[in-house]
């Protein structure tokens, strides 16, 4: 299938100014978009041009790979993979100042909560029925290429791999309520992580920022672009005894001061309380899925099913 010759993210407020140059109104070309006769509409009069220059050097990276050996016979050559990846962005000697992408919560949090994982299973005797790799994943900065080498180029069959449960960035900011899952209503894993979520006296929130597509931005997306149910989960909003609205300013901030610049580092007021709670609901979810009796599913309507149905019926 032929592509545009650039492609780009798009806040929704500069798409609806978009839209509004070319005559069109953004709300009704979504409505019309959920009908199956909608066809690609043309920006008429709106043009873009781009200057682009890159410099290409090589480089040598790698992904680390933990196993834990399932106990049971009958299922130890089947898998829940949980990722993180380890990348940031290196150094930028053209700035002034601190040069250096620490990336501390982005994603420095989730490859130790990676590790907190892995260590907890470790401790289990015995240890889950099925396999449980941890899979610390590099140049997701740079376009999932980690996650997409495992996945095209999997340690073992993805027609055996149950899920991937992902973690990009932890809760820095305290105990919430709730607990956020990117993508809500994709797959049964989301209603294994309510459960489990409900049994901790707590709630399930969808995408706190849904115009951010968030779920094409992170490893997991690679392993469910191969048919595989993907999990991946974000810090809470309703943060326990602080104002409403705490929450989204703090994600503001964040965005606005330390995503993806050198000021992404351990800040001195983190607090996390919350990160505890959530990495418990997450190794509770995995070892669920490492225990069930079925493979968790993309719910009807879900665009990774059909790989998936077709995957699963070829020789396990």
């Amino acid at each position: 299938m032929n592509t545009v010759p650039v492609q780009s993210w798009m806040v929704y407020d500069k798409v609806s100014e978009l839209c509004r140059m070319a005559g069109l109104d953004l709300a009704t070309l979504k409505k019309a978009a959920l009908t199956k006769d909608f066809s690609p509409v043309t920006l008429a009069g709106a043009k873009a041009s781009f200057k682009i220059q890159n410099t290409l050097r090589n480089i040598d990276s790698h992904n680390v790979v933990a196993k834990l050996e399932g106990s049971d016979s009958a299922h130890k050559d089947e898998y829940v993979i949980y990722t993180a990846h380890w990348d940031h962005l290196g150094k930028d000697p053209s700035i002034q100042g601190d040069q250096i992408f620490n990336g501390a919560a982005d994603n420095a949090s989730g490859s130790a909560g990676l590790l907190e994982i892995a260590r907890a299973y470790s401790k289990l005797n015995p240890a889950p029925k099925r396999s449980v790799l941890f899979l610390s994943v590099t140049a997701e900065e740079q376009g999932l290429l980690g996650s997409e080498y495992y996945a095209e180029n999997p340690l073992y069959p993805l027609n055996k791999t149950l899920a991937d449960i992902n973690m990009d960035g932890l809760n820095t900011w305290g105990k919430t309520r709730d607990f956020v899952i990117i993508g809500l209503g994709n797959s049964t894993l989301d209603d294994i992580a309510t459960d489990v979520l409900k049994n901790h006296g707590r709630t399930v929130t969808g995408d706190a920022e849904p115009e951010k597509g968030f779920f094409y931005r992170s490893d997991h997306f690679e392993f469910a672009k191969q048919g595989v149910p993907a999990l991946d989960t974000d810090a809470g909003t309703d943060y326990i005894g602080k104002p409403a609205g705490y929450g989204q300013s703090k994600r503001n901030y964040y965005t606005e001061h330390d995503y993806h610049k050198p000021s992404d580092e351990v800040k001195p007021d983190w607090d996390l309380s919350g990160a505890v709670e959530d990495l418990r609901v997450l190794a509770e979810v995995g070892f669920r899925v490492a225990q069930t009796d079925r493979y968790p599913e993309w719910k009807p309507g879900t665009e990774f099913k059909a790989t998936r149905d077709a995957q699963l019926h070829t020789n396990r």
